[in-house]
């Protein structure tokens, strides 16, 4: 009997790298547009600053004025560690797709940020967790158990695909523990008080935070440029991996300790945001393929122009005070995950 050939769900997906005018050009734009958005994000507001103001005040940091004040209090602080942010949530979401060769992977998705949150209310609640650092190792622990409770549950669940299965494993432990949060927050109004602004996942007030956060979300990104190599050969298959010597549950594990590295650290700082790494990821690969020596650095790239992006607008769409990062994120990917759910052929039913 003749054998029929493998679906093209299951072939290997190519890892070419992409030519190197293409990806000069892929380069290019990608400065631009974080040039872009940065300078965006300084100059607008609620007291908007011309280009040219920008520049003298960032010259001359010793002088003068409101204008002065306001950009190196708030505005460039909060621009800093939204790119922080964005780049490491866009990084995460990238490996977690890459490591579960499903496109519907994400921190926010999976549950992995809510989880990372409760662990954070826990912390405050029973153990007097206080400050960024404290956050992050509460967020670090949540997170890491979140992941490993989804998988678990996701590789055994019989929804047809392991795909479906870790995004409805992932979507209902996110349901439970936003629930918990509620149930925790609601009935302690001191904890309330201090985690109603963090638990929506918000930029304004943290510019702060930056130095705290900013060696861990380092530590995460370079790490993560690493891994391009890894990823390619994962993505592979398990046995072809190991036939070109790797050794493949240690990369895994790894890789996804990465992964919740950056999602703790982007969670710490500025709470949960959700969609930043799905639709960083995917925008990575359709610039520069599958190539992850290419697509790690620019989903970061991506990531951080999303997250600036979005904050930038929230503070523009309304003529009195803003709307939160997490919430303009998620009008931007919920449709395309919606979009991203309805292809055939990238999510296999």
């Amino acid at each position: 009997m003749k054998q029929s050939a493998p679906p093209a769900a299951a072939a290997a997906p190519r890892t070419t790298r992409p030519r190197l005018p293409r990806a000069a050009a892929v380069v290019l734009l990608a400065a631009l547009m974080l040039a872009a958005v940065t300078i965006a994000s300084i100059g607008l507001g609620a007291r908007d600053i011309s280009p040219l103001e920008v520049v003298r005040i960032v010259l001359h940091p010793g002088a003068e004025g409101y204008n002065s004040d306001v950009l190196w209090t708030e505005r460039i602080p909060r621009t800093f560690l939204g790119l922080t942010v964005g780049a490491a949530l866009g990084a995460s979401g990238l490996i977690m797709q890459a490591l579960t060769m499903n496109p519907l992977s994400e921190p926010g998705i999976l549950g992995v940020q809510q989880g990372a949150a409760m662990f954070v209310v826990l912390g405050i609640l029973f153990l007097d967790v206080s400050g960024v650092r404290g956050y992050f190792w509460a967020a670090l622990t949540g997170s890491a158990v979140t992941a490993a409770l989804v998988y678990l549950i996701g590789t055994r669940t019989n929804a047809g695909s392991s795909t479906i299965g870790l995004v409805l494993a992932g979507v209902s432990v996110a349901a439970v523990m936003s629930s918990v949060i509620t149930l925790l927050v609601v009935r302690d109004e001191a904890v309330y008080a201090h985690l109603r602004f963090w638990s929506v996942g918000q930029l304004t007030g943290r510019g702060q935070f930056l130095g705290q956060i900013l060696p861990f979300a380092i530590a995460g990104l370079l790490l993560a440029l690493t891994l391009g190599r890894t990823l390619n050969l994962l993505s592979l298959g398990d046995e072809t991996a190991r036939g070109l010597g790797i050794r493949v549950e240690r990369a895994r594990l790894a890789s996804a300790a990465v992964a919740v590295l950056l999602c703790a650290a982007a969670t710490a700082a500025v709470g949960p945001v959700a969609f930043v790494g799905l639709v960083a990821g995917h925008s990575a690969r359709m610039l520069v393929g599958a190539d992850h020596r290419w697509s790690v650095p620019l989903s970061m790239a991506c990531g951080a122009v999303l997250l600036v992006g979005a904050d930038t607008a929230g503070r523009l769409v309304i003529d009195h005070g803003e709307i939160q990062v997490s919430v303009m994120c998620a009008v931007v990917g919920t449709p395309f995950f919606v979009w991203l759910a309805r292809r055939r052929d990238l999510v296999r039913m």
